[in-house]
């Protein structure tokens, strides 16, 4: 999920309650039209659909994609996109969501991600905002010591 940072909480499970929120897909739209988002989230889906093309209209090509597990599901709200991929491509569609988010100034939210890490734009680069915690074996070790 990429995100207009200005729209979400900072804190990370004020933010968790925000997503849960924008996923029961609620708002007073459908989610298949880029009108109803930002100039830049509609930015960052323009350059998306050129290598993951949407499963949905409007927002189409004309051509199908010559592989067809780039098709990818967006979903598209006033404050985010949340895009779905095959999970064959779920390697390279990150990358690509993540360069892109930096480049259109938006906040990533890795939904699948077991450490929960939401990225926001900083001074030139992506910064991790908060995440669930420790990862590594070395973090879960500190954790579980409870050491800084």
């Amino acid at each position: 999920m990429v995100f207009e940072p200005e729209a979400v909480p900072v804190e990370h499970d004020e933010f968790l309650e925000w997503y849960s929120r924008q996923t029961k897909w609620s708002e007073d739209h459908g989610y298949d039209d880029p009108a109803n988002t930002s100039e830049h989230l509609r930015g960052w889906l323009h350059d998306m659909v050129q290598m993951f093309p949407p499963m949905n209209k409007p927002v189409s090509l004309d051509a199908p994609p010559v592989d067809e597990n780039s098709s990818t599901d967006y979903a598209i709200g006033r404050d985010f996109i949340y895009a779905s991929f095959a999970w064959s491509k779920s390697e390279a569609a990150y990358m690509t969501v993540a360069r892109l988010a930096e480049k259109h100034r938006l906040g990533l939210f890795n939904a699948s991600s077991t450490g929960e890490e939401v990225w926001v734009p900083g001074d030139g680069q992506m910064v991790l905002a908060h995440d669930k915690g420790p990862q590594t074996i070395a973090g879960r070790i500190k954790n579980f010591l409870n050491f800084d």
